[in-house]
């Protein structure tokens, strides 16, 4: 699931080097906090959030088959 998730955010992003991917699993439930550089947070998320709604619902439908609960955290570099 990660590697979606990796593709989809390298394919809109124009600085795919700096992105940071960080996988948290504590069992059925994994977390995946994506933190990008300032630039590429629009070209990410898309007008009106429709690109990263869309990649929630990619990554909801593909934990269906592995059992487990993805959440999927969009951050800008330097945010806490």
């Amino acid at each position: 699931m990660t590697e979606l998730i990796k593709f989809v955010i390298g394919t809109f992003a124009e600085h795919p080097e700096e992105i940071v991917y960080d996988v948290e699993d504590n069992g059925r439930n994994v977390t995946v906090t994506v933190t990008l550089a300032p630039e590429d947070m629009g070209k990410v998320i898309g007008k009106q959030g429709k690109i990263a709604k869309a990649l929630r619902t990619l990554v909801r439908a593909g934990s269906i088959k592995e059992n487990k609960k993805y959440v999927l955290e969009i951050k800008e570099r330097g945010e806490n």
